[in-house]
């Protein structure tokens, strides 16, 4: 029987003997071989495909951790701002725990997949004439005038559950990486990935990559308006700026940003090519790597294992899957016309 993510690793998450662990069976992500990438890039690329969690997204490991410790102390709703996954994800916990889940994503800022997620969980969504910025100020200044729980990053227990990733990795490759390659939004994953790996004292590299539009660690400024088809790292002042730096200069690594063309052309490529359908977001973490190639270590050696961290489902974004992927065929219902369409030329 699958067992619970924070029942699999209790003894290194602090959560009370006595709380009743609010769980979807999350976790237990596959590492994905990917064979073309890895010729593309010069070195054994593998996948950790969050999208297999039970929302779709990594959200869901820190928000069995989240939704269990407000339970636990008493809360009878939660709410988060959202470009969409943490959406779904509260929301979906938020029911399992018999709790009320409230929402707040930016207006036309979300995919459909994420939006029809929350709204068939039962959250009450609200949309808001802003971005995820003002959205996430907004409910910070909530929590601080009413009793609801806030589950965004910015809640430690939401990093607790996602460290858990890293631990994943190590268990299954009998230890770490050489370097972890992970796209960076508001940045309280690649320090959840640090905090495992350190926990597991152990110390990839850790490269991260920005959206071109949403790049604010990267250039060093808050972005005012991000705009990226990356919805899902579309962040102008990431929540954990000063942490995600901190984690990646400790590592050694360092953190760039992608194009929007490129992250596509890297969401096709994995799709069409390795068999893996990931949002664009994820693709960031694919992008980096065939744009700049693998990183250097302070001893001069490039890795020879990397670890990319695929964050959601590509069926969240449906809409940029159909707008990127190749025309739909249309054919009368006669053998022949089909026969020709499916083996024609310019089949």
């Amino acid at each position: 029987m699958t067992v619970p993510l924070i029942e699999r690793y209790r003894d290194r998450l602090q959560v009370p003997s006595d709380a009743e662990v609010v769980t979807l069976y999350e976790g237990s992500t596959p590492l994905i071989e990917a064979p073309r990438l890895s010729e593309r890039i010069g070195a054994r690329i593998l996948l950790k495909f969050e999208g297999l969690n039970p929302t779709g997204s990594f959200k869901d490991r820190g928000m069995t951790m989240a939704v269990t410790m407000a339970k636990a102390e008493g809360a009878e709703a939660v709410i988060c701002a959202s470009t969409g996954n943490t959406a779904a994800s509260a929301s979906a916990y938020a029911a399992r725990a018999g709790l009320h889940g409230v929402v707040i994503v930016p207006e036309g800022k979300i995919a459909a997949g994420k939006l029809a997620q929350s709204l068939m969980h039962g959250a009450k969504v609200i949309s808001l004439k802003g971005n995820f910025d003002q959205a996430l100020e907004i409910v910070r200044d909530l929590t601080e005038k009413h009793p609801i729980a806030l589950v965004n990053s910015i809640n430690p227990h939401r990093l607790e559950g996602q460290k858990t990733a890293a631990f994943e990795i190590c268990d299954e490759l009998d230890g770490p990486p050489d370097a972890l390659s992970i796209p960076v939004g508001n940045g309280g994953n690649v320090t959840a990935y640090w905090k495992g790996f350190r926990e597991y004292d152990t110390s990839p590299l850790l490269y991260g990559f920005q959206a071109e539009g949403a790049a604010p660690i990267v250039r060093g400024e808050r972005v005012e308006k991000p705009e990226t088809v990356a919805s899902a790292i579309r962040i102008g002042n990431p929540a954990r700026w000063k942490e995600a730096e901190s984690a990646i200069s400790e590592s050694g690594g360092a953190i760039e940003m992608v194009t929007d063309r490129q992250i596509l052309d890297a969401y096709r490529f994995v799709a069409s090519e390795d068999g893996v359908f990931c949002e664009p977001s994820c693709a960031a973490s694919l992008a980096g790597l065939i744009e700049y190639g693998l990183p250097v270590a302070d001893d001069g050696k490039t890795p020879e294992t990397v670890v990319c961290v695929l964050t959601g489902h590509g069926l969240k974004d449906p809409d940029t899957a159909i707008s990127e992927g190749p025309e739909v065929v249309t054919c009368e219902a006669d053998s022949e016309v089909v026969a020709d369409a499916v083996f024609g030329a310019g089949s």
